[in-house]
């Protein structure tokens, strides 16, 4: 699909918090903005870029007596978004800054710092998510 027919949602805030995220999940949002506006890409930012490495789902958070189980796992969310035709853009310096040894998810597109901004007049309409 034309880039001029896509949307651009750009995630900049990565985890937001173990108990947050179970009341709101930008990936799943995601999910359903690719639907209803007929084609989305999403580019990975700052802390975000995490999203994208290739890692383990979240362990059970223990607060006490109490197992939080139901924890989103971003991995899967950007697999779903993936398999969806969503493009999924992470700028190369913010994943560069994490000094991991996780290589990015299957699929996912490394982009130069700017390098995708400088495109945003290809999109019908970008916006932070």
């Amino acid at each position: 699909m034309p880039r001029q027919q896509r949307v651009l949602a750009i995630v900049e805030r990565g985890y937001r918090g173990a108990l947050d995220k179970q009341f709101f999940d930008e990936l799943y949002l995601a999910t359903e903005l690719h639907r209803q506006l007929g084609g989305l890409d999403i580019l990975l930012r700052g802390p975000a870029v995490g999203y994208a490495l290739d890692a383990d789902p979240p362990p059970p958070l223990r607060i006490g007596n109490r197992t939080v189980d139901t924890l989103t796992d971003p991995r899967k969310g950007l697999r779903s978004l993936l398999d969806a035709g969503v493009g999924v853009w992470v700028e190369r310096p913010a994943l560069a800054a994490l000094h991991s040894p996780r290589p990015p998810l299957a699929g996912i597109r490394l982009a130069g710092e700017g390098e995708v901004a400088a495109r945003w007049g290809e999109y019908r309409m970008v916006f932070f998510l």
